[in-house]
């Protein structure tokens, strides 16, 4: 591969992008099974692909925060970070001279 900074800023964007749609898968199995949905097993499956994004946002915000809360802000916070490298990724390419 002649751009491997492109290659990775895409694979980064892939990560972010399964983070960001478990999230949002996660959140939308919570609303259709209401309070038995830590006995969904889809709603499990996404708890565990969501798991290291919600460690890291808990991480990194203040105890201000409630827990409850926190799996929002994750997501917000991989949304910002998908816009971001996608721009990243749009001037990697103008600066190769690549069409991507």
């Amino acid at each position: 591969m002649a751009h491997p900074d492109i290659f990775i800023v895409t694979l980064l964007r892939a990560l972010v992008e399964v983070a960001l749609l478990s999230l949002l898968g996660q959140g939308a199995v919570g609303l259709l099974s209401g309070a038995r949905r830590h006995k969904n097993p889809i709603y499990v499956l996404f708890q565990v692909i969501t798991r290291p994004v919600v460690r890291f946002t808990r991480w990194i915000t203040p105890r201000v925060v409630i827990d409850r809360h926190v799996p929002f802000v994750a997501f917000f916070l991989m949304l910002w970070l998908w816009i971001m490298l996608a721009w990243i990724k749009r001037n990697l390419c103008a600066i190769n001279g690549l069409a991507c």
